[in-house]
This record gives C-alpha cells, sequence and structure tokens, in this order.
C-alpha cells in the first residue's frame, strides 16, 4: 500500500489542532504537490525533505507524490511539518515501517543534511498530544521544555536517522526525563534595597497581595522604577499550572524556556514608544504581545503619559477580562493576559509639582493637559494611585528597608486566605462573591455614600475600593471590612481627590 499516515499539529494561538499528515505515491511522472492549505514555508518543504532524504541515504521514490495535510481549511505555516512529510514518504515507499506511526506525533524543520531545527510552539503541542496519549518526537533542542509537561512521553532526536533507527528497531531512543526546578531561588531584585517610601512600600505589599492595579504619581528620581521592579519578587512563586500557561505563551513566540526559572514570575517593562499591536498582540499570524508575555506576572509602565493615548486604551479591556481576543480577516486567536498592571508618572511636565524645593513653573491649564493624556476610563479601573514624594537626605541615607523574602511570606499568608474563601484573589471578585465577601455595617454605608458624592466616584471605582478594603483586612485578618480599612483604601485614590 502506497499510502503512510503521520500525525503532526500546526500553531493556532495558543491551541495546537491536530494536523493529519497524508503521503500518497501513485505511477506518473515524478512529482511532489502539498495540498491542504499550506503556506509558503510549507510549501518549500518539499526540496528540505528531499535533500534531508538523499543525505540519510535513502531514496527518494521516482513517483507522483501528493501530500495531503488535513483538516484542509486549517492553515499551516512553518518548518514543523518537514519531519512528518520525510517519514511518510519514507513509510509510503516502504523504506521505514508505517506499524506504529500512529503512537507518535512529530514537528521538527529539517536541514538538507538531515539534522533536526528547532520549531516554535512545542509546549502547546506537547500538552495535547500527552492529553491524547501519543509520544511527542521533537527536536533537541526543544526538549528541555517539551519535558516540562511532568504527563508526556518525549523522543528528543538530533538527526532523521535517530527517528528513523527508532522505527526501525536499530536504535532505541529513552524518552527525555524532566530538567525543570520546581523549588524557586527568586532572581528578582531585593526591596530592602528601597530606601524610606514606607507609604509605597505598604501600598507595593497591598497590590501584591491582593492582586491590585498600582499607579505611583511623584517627580523624578524618587524611586518609582525600583519599587516596580522589586513587586515580582514579593509575589509568590507560580504553581505548575500557572508555569505551564506562562511557558506556553513564550513557546508561540519562539522563545527558549529555560527549565530553571520556569516557576518565576514574568516582568515585562515596554518602552512608552511601544505600539498597540505590540502591547496586545498582531500580525497578519496574530502572536501574542506585551500584556499576554506579562501573564500571571507584571506589566510595568514607566511615564505612563507618554504613551499614546490609542495605545492604553486598548488595556481596559483586558484589565476586566483577562485575555485578549486577536481578529484578523484570515484567522483569530485569544491569548490569556491576566496580569498586575503598574504604572508610574509625574505629577505634571516638568515633574515637580508638589515638591517642597518648589522648582515647578508649570501652569493648571498644562497640569490638567498632561493628566488628560490618560483617560477616566482607564484610570478607573487602576485600583491604587500612590505618592511618592522625594525623600530627604537622613532617609536615603536611613537603614536598608524589610527584605523581600519577609513581605513575600505575608503576601503568600493573606493571598492563601482568598484563596480558601473565594477560590480568587480579591482583585478578580465577580459582584455575586462581592456581595458576599464585602458586607458594609450601616456606618460603613453611609460613608462611602458621603465618599462617592465628594469623590464623584463611579461604580466601578467603588466596587474597586471595596476589593481593596477587602484585601486590607485580609492581611490584618478581620473577619469583616472595618472602618479604617475603607478609609486607607479611598486615601490609595489620589488621582480621584485631586483631578
Amino acid at each position: 500500500m502506497s499510502l503512510a499516515i503521520v500525525y503532526s499539529r500546526a500553531r493556532c494561538g495558543m491551541d495546537a489542532p491536530l494536523v493529519t499528515v497524508e503521503v500518497h505515491l501513485s505511477n506518473g511522472l515524478p512529482s511532489l504537490s502539498i495540498v491542504g492549505l499550506p503556506e509558503t514555508a510549507v510549501r518549500e518543504s518539499k526540496d528540505r525533505v528531499r535533500g534531508a532524504i538523499l543525505n540519510s541515504q535513502f531514496d527518494f521514490p521516482a513517483r507522483r507524490i501528493t501530500i495531503n495535510l488535513a483538516p484542509a481549511d486549517l492553515p499551516k505555516d512553518g518548518g514543523r511539518f518537514d519531519l512528518p512529510i520525510a517519514l511518510g514518504i519514507l513509510a509510503a515507499s516502504r523504506q521505514i515501517p508505517s506499524d506504529g506511526l500512529a503512537d507518535y506525533e512529530f514537528a521538527a524543520e529539517v536541514a538538507l543534511s538531515g539534522e533536526l531545527r528547532g520549531v516554535q510552539g512545542i509546549l502547546p503541542m506537547t500538552l495535547k498530544t500527552a492529553a491524547a496519549g501519543r509520544t511527542v518526537v521533537v527536536p533537541q533542542v526543544n526538549a528541555d521544555e517539551a519535558t516540562l509537561v511532568g504527563s508526556a512521553r518525549v523522543l528528543a532526536c538530533r538527526h532523521l536517522l535517530d527517528i528513523t533507527g527508532h522505527l526501525t528497531g536499530t536504535l532505541r531512543l529513552e524518552p527525555g526525563t524532566a530538567r525543570r526546578t520546581d523549588s524557586v531561588c527568586p532572581a528578582h531584585p531585593d526591596l530592602a534595597d528601597v530606601r524610606g517610601q514606607h507609604h509605597a512600600r505598604r501600598a507595593l505589599e497591598i497590590a501584591a497581595a491582593g492582586g491590585h492595579s498600582l499607579l505611583m504619581i511623584g517627580p523624578p528620581g524618587t524611586g518609582k522604577s525600583l519599587l516596580a521592579s522589586r513587586l515580582p519578587g514579593i509575589l509568590p512563586p507560580l504553581d505548575e499550572a500557572e508555569a505551564l500557561e506562562v511557558a506556553a505563551i513564550a513557546s508561540v513566540t519562539g522563545k527558549l524556556v529555560d527549565s530553571k526559572r520556569w516557576r518565576l514570575r514574568p516582568f515585562r517593562a515596554p518602552h512608552h514608544t511601544a505600539s498597540a499591536v505590540a502591547l496586545v498582540g498582531g500580525g497578519s499570524s496574530p502572536r501574542p504581545g506585551e500584556i499576554s508575555l506579562a501573564h500571571h506576572g507584571v506589566l510595568f509602565l514607566d511615564e505612563l503619559p507618554e504613551f499614546e493615548r490609542r495605545v492604553l486604551e486598548v488595556l481596559r479591556e483586558p484589565l476586566e477580562t483577562g485575555r485578549i481576543l486577536i481578529s484578523r480577516a484570515a484567522r483569530q486567536a485569544e491569548y490569556p493576559a491576566r496580569f498586575q498592571l503598574v504604572a508610574a508618572m509625574n505629577p505634571c511636565p516638568c515633574g515637580w509639582l508638589g515638591d517642597s524645593s518648589g522648582r515647578c513653573r508649570c501652569t493648571l491649564e498644562q497640569v490638567e493637559r498632561y493628566r488628560k493624556r490618560i483617560s477616566g476610563p482607564l484610570l478607573d479601573r487602576i485600583d491604587m494611585h500612590v505618592e511618592v514624594p522625594r525623600l530627604s537626605f537622613d532617609e536615603m541615607n536611613g537603614r536598608r528597608g524589610e527584605r523581600s523574602a519577609d513581605v513575600r511570606n505575608r503576601v503568600i499568608a493573606t493571598r492563601k486566605i482568598q484563596l480558601q474563601r473565594n477560590n480568587t484573589l480579591n482583585s478578580q471578585l465577580d459582584n455575586r462573591q462581592l456581595d458576599e465577601t464585602c458586607p458594609l455595617e450601616k456606618n460603613d454605608q453611609a460613608f462611602m455614600e458621603t465618599a462617592m458624592e465628594k469623590l464623584q466616584l463611579s461604580t466601578r471605582a467603588f466596587l474597586r475600593i471595596l476589593k481593596l478594603a477587602r484585601t486590607i483586612a485580609d492581611m490584618e485578618r478581620s473577619a469583616g471590612i472595618q472602618s479604617q480599612h475603607l478609609g486607607e483604601a479611598i486615601h490609595y485614590r489620589t488621582l480621584d481627590r485631586s483631578l
């Protein structure tokens, strides 16, 4: 029978749909055609495969070869189908046995010499292959990434002859073992490096404990960026499910996953010249952007008003939903984007408004125009607005602050309370959970009513204040929200009071 069937998988956002590679040999003039919506790199595989088969001392069939990549309406791109096509041709021409091919899934680019080169998106493919009960065959360069999936059976190969030898029984390939490091030694900078700024440090700990978004406002050089870079160090390490999601996003973008650092939370800090596509993702073949690369981690936007307004507006939906759907004419891709937003800005164009030095010369109109670069709806979605003032000489030369490890222990304990109560962080509570978790006494209801009227708070801002107060109460091991918790939460809405 001159027909062989080999399994592989395509790339489609975070998904890896199954692709059946059907190879048929028939009589006629020698030719090779690939059907099934292949893109340029896939169509060019016929030349790479021909060279690899000949240089591996196999015969290339002088027959009419038809290769079908099913399903036919799914776009196929990249060089990942080189290896399954080569094996399909060898199996259809009976140079290797076709028995047992159904137990494997293959993905690798093949060099003219027959060596196997790495491809993108191996981790999502490995997850799907393990769920299907098959063995995944990958290039050696992708082995560490594939073995992060503990339930997967992974065979790593350097050359086409390795896998053909395994299939013919002349060579025994042993499944790869996981080299991942589950014990995390945080490599993030230590919070102890931050001198003074006790109010901002307190806000940073609250943000970490409840997963809240944070905006720091202050003159240049007061430590806003320093504080933001210390936030990942006080967050708990990723659990296995979260780490696999983060690693899968990195795999889709073509980044090699470091098995020694895979449990560390990501920290992304794009420059203020970044475009909307760079931030949320996109392209003709949709790729994840910075918000997805910061999934389960921190997205830091320094000099927030310097970003283009239309760029900042794209953050509004993913801040609420925790995902981003990228739609193009040819295809759609959905990526997770459950990130913690931390931003920093100056209080005015010159940066010195409110400073005791009195060096600010900005007019009220200039200050209002500067702050209006950030829309009200976006500010409404940021839980905490915190002032970071200039330090005195004594504060700069004071003792080092508390270490990240000590703060992280408190953050982990507070998050444990939230997860046991609602199975989610306070920042992600829905309205029903909020009603059950954050009941207010009559005097506290009156206090919040007065605050809403005086500060002209929106319903969204009111709900975010409640979530923030719930986190503060959890940090103090309080069963209910009390007046001081609400007062502190409102105190962290600086821009609501000053604009």
